[in-house]
């Protein structure tokens, strides 16, 4: 290894910077691959790419020209790149955009040894997109007299004159007939990506010039089931030896539990720059000390400053790992008694209902969701909902709001293949479902005595219990259902000012939490649960509910 990298690696294992148990996996992982593989790194092409910082206003930090030369300069046997993916989860103000911007100058130079080696800055904002080009076009402008017989450049394009490989920034709008060849592409701030089409689009064309390479460079971020979360499962797992690495040298930098926010030294592990960056210091200082006093509030700073998303310990409803574990195969439910749940506090927004069946102990839960279209928070929110929308888990009800009979209909098309023996919802909104709820065939007299149950949320707290606990013991299924996670990971319990306690959403606006609330409505009802096991066969030509 060169002294770029072993420097690196010294600098981790003398314990001289606190880092993440990720950055150790790492060492492990890069020392394995000298020790083992047919690699080598051209030493005389690193020390030509790191000979242009001489025209940047910084120099590369240890942990950069580490990555730097894993990423550009080490080769196999056959002389491809060991490592042409690199994945870079780094806190907000270590620089980032820095590292793109000098990377993505080097590579458009002779030095690279490739004609027409186009590079593309992807990112979901044109503001974003621009960050690393402008940097790139500020040391053009900056040293204009010595770089512009080598290079041309606008506010749109960066081309090497000798090379003809240009530079460009690229956002959603992209399509594949606007470029076509890229030799690398990057990524910025990828926890903002709902889904993989921009992904999917950007790389198409990539393999057409040779040492394709892409770079993904992000804080973390409020996306959950999306492709950053995705990407760092990836990325664990080959740190840990779970799978092969397929070329990508995955940098992780986080905190190793949340607790750890509280000893400053600890800082480092989410941020490699921070010993360099004094003021950054002192700013995150202000952040921290507003989050001490308002976590919820003040979230951001765990997510994009420690890369640990997380909400208050005490008021989250259960962790991440329970409600992944919620992604279990659905049994077959046919015929199976079960009670229903629904949530319809708001006929402009979200309305979610489910069935909740017991099934060798484990509640299995079916649930479905109805969206305004005209909802004025849609703007606002970042989950991938007409992706959910086409794999059916929601629809999309056009009108100034979600009408009683939609929700109630639906019930009505279930009860033809399960035994719906009771419904529970919130009392607020059940004066307008009852006429609905009546048309298709249940018993709304007398405040819904027979077989609707109207949830209080003193009700609700009773049952809390019984939820964490299902939950705590991964058994809650509703198969691979990711618009519920959400629903579930946007929930907190809150404390009101009389001093009780309640299911509430993290955020108001973008934060969703229908569909766990029918969870918890059919969930007050679960003494009313047969286990199906148990189940005998039923006549569905007259139905309970």
């Amino acid at each position: 290894m060169v002294s770029d990298i072993q420097l690196y690696i010294d600098q981790v294992r003398s314990g001289k910077i606190k880092v993440c148990k990720e950055q150790l996996l790492l060492c492990d992982f890069v020392e394995k691959a000298f020790d083992t593989e047919n690699i080598r790194v051209d030493e005389a092409q690193l020390a030509r790419y790191l000979n242009l910082q001489k025209y940047f206003p910084f120099s590369l930090l240890p942990w950069e020209k580490f990555c730097f030369a894993l990423h550009n300069c080490t080769y196999k046997a056959d002389g491809q790149l060991r490592w042409p993916f690199l994945f870079v989860l780094v806190g907000r103000g270590s620089g980032k955009n820095g590292f793109i911007a000098f990377e993505d100058f080097c590579l458009l130079t002779p030095i690279n040894g490739v004609k027409n080696y186009h590079v593309d800055i992807f990112a979901t904002s044109e503001d974003q997109a621009r960050t690393s080009f402008d940097d790139v076009r500020e040391v053009l402008e900056e040293h204009r007299q010595k770089l512009e017989k080598h290079f041309a450049w606008n506010m749109e394009c960066i081309t090497n004159k000798s090379t003809g490989s240009k530079l460009r920034f690229r956002t959603s709008g992209f399509k594949t007939k606007d470029g076509g060849r890229p030799g690398k592409v990057d990524f910025d701030e990828f926890h903002a990506y709902e889904n993989w089409k921009m992904v999917d689009v950007a790389t198409t064309g990539l393999g057409k010039k040779a040492f394709p390479r892409r770079t993904v460079i992000t804080t973390d971020g409020d996306v959950r089931d999306g492709p950053l979360d995705q990407l760092k499962s990836q990325a664990t797992q080959i740190l840990q030896g779970d799978i092969e690495d397929n070329g990508m040298i995955p940098f992780i930098c986080r905190l190793d539990s949340a607790d750890e926010v509280n000893e400053k030294s600890n800082w480092t592990k989410s941020n490699p720059s921070l010993q360099y960056f004094p003021v950054l210091l002192q700013e995150m200082e202000v952040e921290y000390a507003n989050y001490v006093l308002d976590p919820i509030g003040n979230s951001s700073f765990m997510t994009k400053r420690m890369n640990l998303p997380a909400v208050h310990k005490d008021a989250e409803v259960t962790s991440w790992d329970n409600i992944k574990a919620t992604s279990q195969p659905l049994p077959d439910l046919d015929g199976c008694s079960c009670v229903a749940g629904i949530d319809y506090a708001r006929t402009t927004d979200f309305v979610a209902a489910g069935l909740l069946f017991k099934k060798s102990g484990k509640y299995i839960w079916i649930p479905h969701t109805w969206v305004c279209a005209q909802c004025p928070d849609l703007v606002r929110i970042k989950a991938p909902l007409k992706e959910w929308e086409a794999r059916g888990l929601l629809t999309f009800v056009d009108g100034v709001e979600v009408p009683p009979s939609v929700p109630a209909q639906w019930l009505e098309e279930q009860s033809k293949h399960y035994d719906i023996t009771t419904l529970g919802m919130d009392t607020y909104r059940y004066t307008l479902l009852a006429r609905a709820l009546s048309d298709v065939g249940s018993d709304t007299e007398k405040g819904g005595k027979n077989n609707v149950r109207l949830i209080r949320k003193s009700t609700q707290m009773l049952y809390a219990p019984t939820i964490n606990s299902a939950f705590a013991n991964h058994d809650v299924v509703w198969g691979d259902n990711p618009l519920m996670r959400w629903y579930t990971n946007n929930a907190c319990i809150a404390t009101t000012k009389d001093g009780n306690m309640t299911y509430e959403k993290i955020e108001p606006k973008s934060r969703k939490t229908d569909g766990f609330m029918a969870f918890v409505a059919a969930m007050c009802i679960s003494e009313d649960l047969t286990d199906c096991d148990e189940d005998v066969d039923f006549d569905f030509s007259v139905y309970s509910y």
